[in-house]
């Protein structure tokens, strides 16, 4: 008897476990990640000579899990950015799992980037192309509802993308939910199905994990603020850690968050604020204010005292005040000098 490798039995397990296509067009390289609804394979294009990734569904073949994965695709299909990951294809497998393949994005989670002590400033700017793609997703009508560092992919060339719009909320222009069956027709609903929470905790609006009010845009902006806290708060190995979703433990948490400087506080506090009426009215809001602290200018939801105000006009002429002071020193040396 020959015995094989633990490494080789492993790998021939996997290989066991990998879908069949249809199509001879696809050929699966390996699993590159896995969700609670679908598992995610590189392969590649046979046709034309490129690498991407295919999401299959993981349970057996039916007709919620069809319609679940073939929105998801129409979803991200409707959203031609460069900020969200663009869609190629969709079918079904000879088991009869639905799948769609993808642009396959080479980098690394914004969470793994945070965990490398990746600087502040870096991070802000990724934030603000986050908040760019998810902008534009409301502006065709549609509400992320899983935003987190998690689901944000850096590319190796700097691309910015977010992932995983498989909980995607389509909404109508009166802000009214509406969910496109697999058919693309419009089915109109009040929520998924009652005691169905989707989302991931710290990171969920109040109303969305308590499912006490409709879900519109500004839920993505409390998600936002979870998520700008995570990336600025890395005191304490803290990396990546949301505010917790308790109310009062949120504000403790912000106040503690010393090294977070207090217009970023600011930010966070409205983002997350308990109501929806309280936070940023759009993200493009939250992002703008982001950018204002990022180029050390008065942020709008941030009361300056006169010490932060002149801070902050310091940071801000840091090097014409260090030469107007250098020449005064200069000039009062050459004074001393010439009337010895």
């Amino acid at each position: 008897m020959i015995w094989l490798p633990d490494r080789t039995v492993d790998h021939l397990i996997a290989v066991a476990g990998w879908p069949e296509l249809t199509s001879d067009r696809y050929d699966v390289i390996e699993e590159i990640g896995r969700g609670g609804m679908g598992t995610v394979y590189a392969a590649l294009d046979t046709a034309l000579g490129r690498e991407v990734a295919i999401k299959i569904g993981n349970a057996l073949p039916s007709s919620e899990l069809q319609e679940r994965l073939t929105r998801e695709a129409k979803v991200i299909a409707r959203l031609e950015h460069p900020g969200i990951v663009p869609v190629h294809d969709l079918g079904i497998l000879a088991d009869g799992r639905p799948f769609y393949v993808m642009k396959r994005v080479h980098g690394r989670t914004l969470q793994a980037c945070i965990e490398a002590g990746m600087p502040l400033p870096e991070r802000l700017r990724i934030f603000e192309r986050v908040c760019e793609a998810v902008a534009f997703a409301h502006a065709h009508g549609i509400i992320h509802r899983d935003l987190k560092p998690g689901n944000v992919m850096v590319g190796t060339f700097g691309e910015v993308m977010v992932m995983d719009w498989g909980v995607a909320r389509v909404i109508d222009q009166a802000d009214r939910q509406v969910d496109e069956g697999a058919s693309g027709s419009p089915r109109r609903t009040t929520d998924t199905a009652a005691g169905t929470v989707l989302g991931t905790p710290g990171f969920m609006a109040p109303e969305q994990s308590q499912q006490a009010g409709p879900v519109d845009r500004r839920a993505d902006v409390y998600a936002l603020g979870a998520m700008l806290f995570a990336l600025v708060n890395v005191a304490n190995g803290a990396n990546g850690e949301p505010p917790s979703s308790d109310a009062a433990v949120m504000r403790r948490d912000l106040d503690r968050a010393s090294q977070v400087p207090p217009a970023l506080r600011s930010i966070c506090r409205c983002a997350l604020s308990v109501s929806p009426s309280d936070r940023y009215a759009t993200v493009t809001a939250l992002a703008d204010d982001v950018v204002r602290f990022r180029e050390r200018q008065a942020v709008s939801v941030h009361p300056e005292t006169v010490g932060e105000r002149v801070a902050r006009f310091v940071r801000t002429y840091q090097t014409p005040i260090l030469l107007v002071l250098a020449y005064i020193v200069m000039r009062t040396l050459i004074a001393v000098f010439a009337g010895m």
